[in-house]
């Protein structure tokens, strides 16, 4: 994502990098979280987000996995094969046209992905419940809302 011209001022250049160090921090702290789990199941980090992302449509081609995935097709072609050894995807050819893959999550792939965004869900409630009060629970969701729109701004200017 481009540096968006706002975060450039010295104002805003020690909260910046306060808030740059824990984004890192937080989101290594989840990815370890995430690394004990899927190293279980010998599913990398890149073959769990493309089933977050398969978990939230019914099919995808090929080249819509790469594009997302931000790979080439061959990379994506190797996520997918791994992912279907392990029996979380599986694939077909469309309909229209035999020449195009499409692939699909499990009920397997569906079940990984569903109990380790549940454990992740768990996690922030014991986070909001414990420590914060309901009001800065409600700041941060807006917070992070607001980011997130950004980053879907910016990267439809791409």
């Amino acid at each position: 994502m481009p540096v968006l011209e706002s975060v450039r001022t010295t104002k805003t250049l020690a909260p910046a990098e306060e808030l740059t160090d824990f984004l890192m921090d937080a989101q290594r702290r989840f990815l370890t979280f995430l690394s004990r789990e899927l190293n279980q199941g010998s599913v990398s980090f890149p073959q769990y987000f493309l089933l977050t992302y398969l978990e939230k449509t019914e099919m995808m081609t090929m080249s819509g996995i790469a594009a997302k995935m931000g790979h080439t097709t061959a990379a994506a072609t190797g996520l997918v094969d791994r992912l279907e050894r392990l029996g979380y995807v599986a694939r077909s050819h469309a309909i229209d046209d035999r020449r195009k893959v499409m692939v699909r999550i499990t009920a397997k792939g569906s079940n990984l992905v569903g109990r380790l965004r549940q454990e992740m869900v768990n996690c922030i409630n014991l986070i909001l419940k414990e420590y914060l009060t309901p009001e800065e629970g409600v700041t941060w969701l807006q917070i992070y809302r607001k980011i997130s729109e950004i980053c879907d701004k910016n990267a439809k200017k791409e």
